[in-house]
């Protein structure tokens, strides 16, 4: 085929394609949430009678969620889905921007718990589907993000610890499919480790109703140290690591009476050696490491380093120290909640909107990850990058073609992940749907 290459200046350019798809790959998304009866539940769970904009509040989620899913991280965004042909692939009414603004704005924190029984339902439903880890040990990361704002007229925004204007929610995360099982807004200034302790209750409560029946590890930065959360894994029966802060008084004392020879090499960076020991505090496995750098850089910062953790974890501590630092993907979850479902922004001046946006936010992230997995688009041993996943599965452009009666979705042909796209969408329609 003979290729033509025009000069750009030359082309004219309009807009009035009315079957143009624009984000075609939603095509997946719609249909896992089909199969999951995402419609039905949420006008199940959610009722907002007697509230301004709280009417048919099924079309107005799903609208929200799957423009999230597209990159959507402003409300006005979601008129990406009412370009051209893009709503007819999509099985329900997509709302204005002005409408889902006061829909959001009619939430109260009752209402917003009710999206967490959606959230909760959906991940019982996905996991059914095959996500499940059943009897298998579940790992859960908690850890908290800053989500900038500007406004100086929202509801909660504040200063916190790292003397940025926004709001400070609190994340538990899985482990290795990085779904976000329980969330919870909270104000800027909020403490990282405000609300942990029932925060924790919850999730594990959570976890054991949608169909972990195994051993429940959770991970904790240092910012979640506290005696009472830690009583209250034991009370549960819940296995941790949290880190603790190794230069603190007492620990510090500890960690200078350990002996020379009780150091255990680990692998570290080129530039760098690292060793690890273990003591007792307060009656807990407390394991150190210690980081320097060697070569040429060590002049410049030449002594140790201390990170410490408690554990009730058994075997050795170079074991347990690396599983530790495993907790390091739930920043890849954050990072994918924020520029993949759009939490890099948060748009209302109201606290409790903002929670329901979060909310959404949450069933957006987790619809990407079981999309992945359950069309066996990512094997269950690798993470899902949302940005990779939109630009490969969703932000494509299709055409809907209409002939004798039989719709069609054209999409470029050459596409170089067509293949993958293809056995997923067959894969997802073949799922047994939520009987309803």
């Amino acid at each position: 085929m003979t290729r033509s290459y025009q000069n750009s200046e030359a082309i004219e350019v309009t807009f009035d394609d009315e079957n143009l798809v624009a984000n075609a790959g939603l095509l997946l998304v719609s249909t896992l949430a089909s199969k999951l009866g995402l419609d039905a539940l949420i006008s199940e769970r959610v009722d907002l009678t007697g509230r301004v904009g709280g009417a048919n509040p099924a079309s107005k989620s799903l609208t929200l969620i799957h423009a999230m899913v597209a990159g959507a991280s402003h409300i006005d965004h979601v008129d990406l889905l009412r370009a051209g042909a893009s709503s007819k692939v999509l099985p329900f009414h997509v709302a204005a921007p002005s409408t889902l603004g006061t829909y959001l704005r009619s939430f109260t924190f009752g209402h917003v718990r009710q999206l967490d029984e959606v959230i909760e339902e959906e991940l019982t439903r996905a996991w059914a589907m095959g996500l499940a880890p059943g009897d298998d040990p579940l790992v859960i990361d908690i850890d908290s993000t800053i989500c900038e704002v500007s406004g100086y007229a929202k509801q909660g925004a504040a200063y916190g610890y790292t003397k940025k204007l926004g709001y400070h929610p609190l994340l538990a995360v899985r482990s290795d499919t990085g779904e976000v099982l329980h969330q919870r807004m909270r104000k800027g200034s909020a403490n990282t480790q405000r609300g942990t302790k029932r925060f924790v209750q919850e999730l594990i409560a959570r976890c054991r109703r949608i169909g972990s029946t195994g051993k429940i590890t959770i991970r904790f930065d240092s910012g979640y140290q506290s005696d009472a959360t830690l009583k209250e894994l034991e009370r549960l029966g819940i296995s941790y690591t949290m880190a603790v802060h190794a230069n603190a008084k007492g620990i510090k004392s500890l960690v200078e009476d350990i002996d020379t020879d009780s150091w255990v090499a680990i692998d570290y960076t080129e530039n760098g050696e690292a060793q690890v020991a273990e003591t007792t505090y307060k009656g807990r496995r407390l394991i150190i490491r210690r980081t320097r750098l060697i070569g040429n850089q060590a002049e410049l910062f030449p002594n140790w380093r201390y990170f410490g953790f408690v554990t009730d974890l058994l075997g050795s501590a170079v074991e347990v120290d690396q599983f530790h630092r495993n907790r390091a993907r739930i920043e890849l979850s954050i990072k994918d909640l924020k520029e993949g479902a759009g939490m890099e922004h948060v748009p209302s001046g109201k606290f409790h909107a903002n929670g329901a946006w979060l909310a959404h936010a949450v069933i957006a992230h987790n619809l990407t990850r079981q999309v992945s997995y359950l069309g066996t688009i990512t094997p269950r041993e690798s993470m899902v990058i949302a940005r990779t996943f939109r630009n490969h599965f969703i932000s494509l452009v299709g055409r809907l073609v209409n002939r004798s009666g039989k719709i069609t979705l054209r999409t470029p042909a050459r596409w170089p992940w067509a293949g993958a796209f293809m056995r997923a969408l067959s894969t997802l329609r073949a799922l047994e749907p939520v009987p309803i």
